[in-house]
């Protein structure tokens, strides 16, 4: 993911708004929560690729990246809802 501050946030956005289309959560997300939902759920996916699928994490940004990131903040958005804290539609 790229390395700076506000690209960080600028991808985390994009990636935890399509994130919410997909899992049918984004009349539920605003756009602060987006961002959270995005750089968490980003590094949840590279975490997650780096241990189960020995995925080396580029610095930067790349589109595999940007894949495992929309990922990773759709198991965290499948997650909040599993602990209740987002509501299913």
């Amino acid at each position: 993911m790229p390395t700076g501050f506000f690209g960080t946030i600028i991808v985390g956005a994009i990636i935890g708004w399509l994130a919410s289309i997909i899992t049918k959560a984004n009349n539920q997300l605003g756009c602060l929560t987006n961002i959270i939902v995005g750089v968490i759920g980003s590094a949840l996916g590279s975490w997650l690729a780096a241990e189960l699928f020995k995925y080396k994490v580029m610095e930067g940004f790349s589109w595999p990246g940007f894949f495992v990131g929309i990922g990773g903040a759709v198991l965290f958005i499948a997650l909040l809802r599993l602990l209740g804290i987002l509501r299913r539609d």
